[in-house]
């Protein structure tokens, strides 16, 4: 019996063993079929990762090779079409097409054509001398492609093959048929191209992706897996092998791929796996038995933790708040008593006495605001009914009337076993609050001071889009709507028209009147171009005294004419300004069309141009822009750009008319002309060029560089022993307005009595410019004659030759061709001829074209001849030969 008790002990605990074993057992036989397995599925992806990794090396050399071979096939292509078209085509006609195709990147070694299946033309031909004359009839290796390629018309790719040249290729064969004379389609023959077999493996990377495999090509001649293997060893076909098809003109090559020591079923991972499955079963297993251990000592332990949290969480829920500041008041209330518990910082915000006393509800709503009391209250109820968290802010009244902005948050909660409580703080906002009314002020002063700011940007903005004067939208403002007007309108109904408007006759009202005068007339302008529109238009003042009317919209030519008539009428008006009665016009351009077409800033353009014509024809008036017009306008710009471009490659050059007196047939001088020597269109008269030169400003230029040959050529006569008495030479108004033309012509050198300036009739009016009176004054001191050309057309009076005393008059042409058949006429010019007589100035008469006439004006008293009858103008060696000659005299 004493050995009863220790048995019954020992039996006890090994049941006690046993039971918790038993998991343990469990967990053994599952980690033992989780090795199982993963060693299994490493060995599966092991092999699957060594699969996948040959199928993309696999796949890179198809893709190369499958490239390479396509893209070299692809060159040969044009010249296909090339032979069709030239079937007669030469070795160097061959030689010069393939030719380009080897500067392409390609392995192609040759390219041979066969006309009747006989090798006749190759490139290149050194190295190649070989393959001519190769009948692919009788060449048992290539015969079967040629002739498949032949009756399939379709491109054969064979081989590799061993090429007659020496090395192995595959050869592209493509039939090539033309259409005869007849129109029916015959053979030609075959162009075969010859890609060389290495360098195709090569640069395909072949050899590259060798490195760790073993691979073979099969499909000879295109046939797939039906063709043997000619390249790589045969026996990869049969170890299971990853798989390609290479795509070709005709048939397939299939690359078959094996690791370089075959397939490996042991990954190399193995017996670290293993290892580490074993220490994870331990880790496993071990955890799980002294769990059992470990399970009654931790349920004893959590029931003393879970009493202790309970009592840390009540303390640490005061404590944390109490602590949490130390200028915030902390307050409890048992909601079921409403016993109120404050601490002494709540008294202090409350103005209560820190007596330790207790306080209810009473002391806390007597403070409130009566403006926040409702709200106050209703908030702290709500908390209570809820249960959820209290906050709230709120106004409260001390004592001594000063006022305390409170913030206070709370929140319910209930222990085991007592009554519901809220409890929370509550700390003095007032600086908080007199801060955001602060930031409130300063908010309102900053919004008005963004209003005052986007006001001033307004009236910025409109200052800058509109013309300070009339209130009118300005050019950047036209210009802003034209663009506007040409992205939003892409269709048909983009039309719009513009009205370019410049006033005539500003200037003088300016200069006259003064500025304010003029200030008022555009003011007024721009009121009778806003009424004279509608209110779709757009009217703008873009310059000085410029103005554009936008017409949005379709509108006839007609409707166009009719609103720029009106508006010249209206502007034609007399304006009365401080008594002086001021009149001025307009000039209109216009041009319209739809900005689909034209955009709208180049209708702007056009219209331009159309008021530039306007200008041209006599002013106050309307002009169409016409494609006539702007060519027009191109020419007279090319034609300004060659004036310009011929002044610097002196392309002006004088030609000389003889001059002779009337009676005796001497040489009394010569007229300088200018003639225009183009390196196009040849030797031209100023009828040619003058007008747009006068436009350039350029005439003075031209005037004094035929002055200055001139007079270098009077000084070549003069050693040549020629008597040419003196040069008249023409002179613009432009030029006799330049103060510095008496002193650039004392650095001439002008012999007096050598030169005359002709000027025209319309300078000399009664009432002539101070600086064109005072030049005149000066060229008579240099000796320089004065003659007035093209007298009796212009506006010269007796008054003004007895000012200014010329040396000459030319009778112009209009009134000497007449002469001969009408008495009036003739009358005319003697009375001229003895006007001059009477002041002593002689006369020289133009456009002299018969010897009749000649004989007449002598009779009148004419002194000197000018006209074709004598001679044309001509240059100065011509002019040399002609009075050495003397012909002239033998005419007359």
């Amino acid at each position: 019996m004493a050995h009863t008790g220790p048995v019954k002990l020992k039996r006890l605990t090994r049941t006690i063993l046993r039971v918790s074993n038993i998991p343990a057992a469990i967990a053994l036989i599952v980690v033992g079929i989780a090795v199982v397995f993963a060693d299994y599925q490493n060995r599966e992806i092991h092999q699957q990762s060594q699969r996948a990794e040959i199928i993309d090396k696999v796949a890179l050399v198809r893709a190369q090779l499958e490239g390479k071979v396509n893209s070299n096939l692809q060159l040969v292509h044009g010249l296909i079409s090339t032979i069709a078209n030239e079937p007669e085509m030469t070795q160097e006609r061959y030689s010069a097409l393939v030719s380009y195709l080897f500067t392409q990147d390609n392995q192609l070694i040759n390219v041979a054509a066969a006309p009747d299946l006989v090798v006749e033309l190759v490139y290149p031909i050194e190295g190649n001398q070989a393959a001519i004359g190769l009948d692919y009839r009788n060449n048992a290796e290539q015969r079967d492609a040629a002739i498949r390629a032949r009756d399939t018309r379709e491109i054969v790719l064979a081989g590799p093959v061993l090429l007659v040249q020496g090395g192995r290729g595959f050869i592209g064969r493509f039939p090539v048929y033309y259409t005869d004379a007849t129109g029916a389609e015959q053979f030609w023959g075959i162009v075969s191209a010859v890609i060389d077999a290495d360098r195709l493996y090569a640069e395909s990377g072949i050899g590259e992706a060798s490195r760790g495999l073993a691979i073979a090509i099969s499909g000879r001649d295109g046939q797939g897996h039906d063709g043997t293997a000619f390249y790589g060893s045969p026996a990869i076909l049969d170890a299971d092998p990853i798989e390609a098809d290479v795509l070709l003109p005709s048939g397939t090559w299939t690359i078959s791929a094996i690791p370089s020591g075959g397939w490996v079923s042991t990954p190399p991972n193995a017996t670290l796996l293993r290892i580490g499955l074993g220490l994870a079963a331990a880790l496993v297993i071990v955890p799980i038995v002294l769990l059992g251990r470990l399970n009654e000592e931790r349920r004893r332990r959590i029931i003393e933790q879970r009493r202790r949290e309970t009592e840390l969480a009540r303390l640490s829920r005061r404590l944390e708040l109490a602590l949490a500041t130390s200028q915030v008041g902390v307050w409890e209330m048992n909601i079921i008593t409403g016993v109120l518990s404050w601490d002494d910082r709540m008294n202090e915000i409350y103005a209560q006495p820190t007596d330790g006393q207790p306080r209810d509800y009473s002391h806390w709503r007597d403070r409130l605001h009566p403006d926040d009391f409702e709200r106050a209250e209703r908030e702290f109820n709500d908390s209570i009914r809820s249960g959820q968290r209290y906050q709230s802010n709120f106004r409260i009244i001390l004592p001594e009337g000063i006022i305390r902005h409170v913030r206070a948050i709370g929140a319910v909660y209930q222990e085991a076993g007592t009554s519901p409580r809220i409890v929370g703080v509550t700390w003095d906002a007032t600086p908080d609050a007199q801060l955001s009314e602060a930031l409130l002020r300063a908010k309102t002063q900053a919004e008005a001071k963004n209003f005052e700011l986007e006001s001033a940007k307004a009236r910025i903005e409109h200052n800058a889009m509109h013309d300070p004067l009339t209130g009118l939208p300005n050019r950047r403002y036209l210009d802003d709507i034209l663009e506007k007007h040409t992205a939003t309108h892409t269709r048909s109904d983009g039309f719009a028209a513009i009205l370019h408007i410049d006033l005539d006759r500003f200037k003088q009202i300016n200069d006259t009147l003064g500025h304010a005068a003029g200030d008022a007339m555009l003011i007024h302008a721009s009121e009778i171009l806003k009424m004279s529109v509608r209110q779709t238009d757009f009217v703008a003042r873009i310059g000085g005294d410029e103005f554009v009317i936008l017409c949005i919209g379709q509108k006839s030519d007609e409707e166009l004419r009719a609103l720029a008539e009106r508006i010249i009428a209206a502007m034609r008006k007399p304006v009365s300004y401080h008594g002086h009665e001021c009149r001025f016009g307009v000039s209109i351009g216009i041009a319209g069309g739809n900005v689909q077409q034209t955009p709208a800033r180049q209708l702007l353009i056009n219209a331009d141009i159309a008021l530039y014509r306007a200008k041209r024809q006599g002013r106050s008036r309307a002009e169409f822009f016409s494609e006539e017009l702007q060519c027009e306008i191109i020419t007279a710009k090319r034609v300004a750009d060659d004036i310009l471009a011929g002044l610097d490659n002196n392309e002006f050059i004088a030609h000389y008319q003889p001059q002779i007196d009337a009676r005796t047939f001497d040489i009394v001088g010569v007229e300088a002309l200018a003639r225009w020597q183009h390196p196009v269109r040849g030797l031209l008269a100023p009828d040619a060029f003058m007008a747009i030169a006068d436009d350039l400003n350029v005439v003075a230029t031209i005037d004094r560089i035929i002055l200055e040959q001139a007079l270098e050529q009077m000084r070549v006569w003069a050693a040549h022993g020629l008597a040419v008495p003196r040069v008249s030479v023409n002179v613009s108004a432009r030029r006799l307005n330049d103060d510095s033309l008496i002193d650039t012509l004392k650095t001439l050198d002008i012999e007096p009595g050598t030169v005359s300036f002709e000027l025209i009739e319309s300078i000399f009016l009664d009432e002539r410019d101070t600086m064109v009176s005072w030049n005149i004054d000066q060229l008579k001191e240099l000796g320089i004659d004065i003659e007035i050309d093209d007298f009796g057309t212009g506006y010269a009076s007796i008054v003004s030759l007895l000012q200014l005393r010329p040396t000459r008059l030319k009778i112009d042409r209009q009134l000497v061709a007449p002469m001969t058949s009408s008495s009036a006429q003739k009358a005319l010019v003697a009375s001229i001829i003895e006007i001059g007589t009477s002041l002593g100035i002689e006369a020289i008469a133009e456009g002299v074209e018969t010897w009749e006439h000649a004989a007449l004006l002598a009779e009148l008293g004419c002194s000197s001849l000018q006209g074709y009858v004598i001679a044309r103008p001509m240059s100065a060696e011509d002019l040399t030969g002609f009075i050495r000659s003397q012909r002239w005299r033998q005419a007359g």
